[in-house]
């Protein structure tokens, strides 16, 4: 693969549960939020282990949540699960047949969650996604390419590296289960997934959240979770943060001015972990909080409310 192709690579839509048209993400989150396409699909080894069927539960599927896209569900299984799907995506079950899932920006009208018995039959639920109107901006000109690629990815592939390692770690952080804060409150300076369009060439959506509060305000971990990296001096991130909330969800927190978390420490929600900056590639102070549940990009508006 040349340095074009791998470039091109950080910011596509992994097929299956995330897209429906393709639409590429941000550039300056793409790295810190995009999964290479050979690990969108666990392989058996990677899969979660099925646990025993749970005897007693629902005769049905039962969920709520937010089902629209970029939205999420928290539900159980039927009884006698033995695993579970949304659409391709395993879904990881707790002793009580309970899971979450997330539904991409661009994901298509209706996914299947699909249960698979304890007596080899399946029982599966159709869902009706909502589409979203999202802040689309066109443009009369040509997207920008003045970058050196060949240059940039030797800069980038090692960050890049780091960032793929950290979000395949599984911790079992059970943040998941919970209902989530925000990490700071203030100005919204970007919402998810805003866009433009080049001359009928779709740019890079907005993949986060961007809050405002001020330079050297403390944010804190929006729920429970456990630390999967935590560095400084990242080309596009600045200062990042990746919490691993435990069944495919995970919080990154990009641009930090001061960390005060390091690798492999478990956090609690509503705990401090760092502060307000204008690191990377950042055109002001500002915390960029992105969401994702496996390759699914999704809406942290959806997990908090309103301020």
């Amino acid at each position: 693969m040349n340095i074009l192709h791998k470039i091109i690579g950080l910011s596509a839509i992994s097929v299956g549960l995330s897209a429906c048209n393709g639409t590429a993400v941000d550039s300056a989150e793409a790295s810190v939020l995009a999964t290479p396409a050979a690990a969108a699909t666990p392989s058996a080894a990677q899969a979660p282990a099925a646990l025993p069927p749970a005897p007693m539960g629902p005769a049905d599927f039962i969920y709520n949540g937010e089902l629209t896209q970029g939205g999420w569900i928290r539900g159980q299984v039927p009884a006698r699960t033995v695993s579970a799907r949304l659409g391709d995506q395993e879904l990881t079950l707790d002793e009580s047949g309970n899971f979450f899932a997330a539904f991409d920006r661009d994901i298509c009208s209706s996914v299947t969650l699909s249960a698979l018995l304890s007596n080899g039959t399946t029982h599966d639920k159709a869902l009706s996604i909502a589409p979203r109107k999202w802040n689309i901006q066109r443009v009369n000109t040509n997207r920008g390419r003045g970058r050196n690629l060949e240059a940039y990815w030797k800069k980038r592939e090692p960050e890049y590296n780091a960032i793929v390692a950290a979000r395949a770690k599984q911790t079992g952080a059970q943040g998941w289960k919970q209902e989530f804060i925000w990490p700071v409150k203030g100005r919204i300076s970007g919402k998810f997934g805003r866009q433009r369009i080049y001359r009928d060439e779709p740019g890079s959506y907005h993949s986060g959240l961007d809050i405002a509060p001020g330079n050297g305000v403390p944010f804190v971990s929006p729920a429970d979770g456990v630390v999967v990296l935590a560095r400084t001096g990242f080309s596009i991130e600045g200062g990042l943060i990746i919490i691993d909330h435990g069944a495919g969800l995970n919080s990154a927190f990009l641009h930090a001015s001061k960390l005060a978390v390091t690798e492999g420490q478990s956090v609690k929600q509503g705990q401090y972990i760092g502060n307000v900056g204008s690191t990377g590639r950042s055109t002001g102070p500002h915390l960029h909080w992105g969401l994702k549940w496996n390759d699914a990009r999704i809406d942290p508006l959806l997990f908090v409310g309103p301020q």
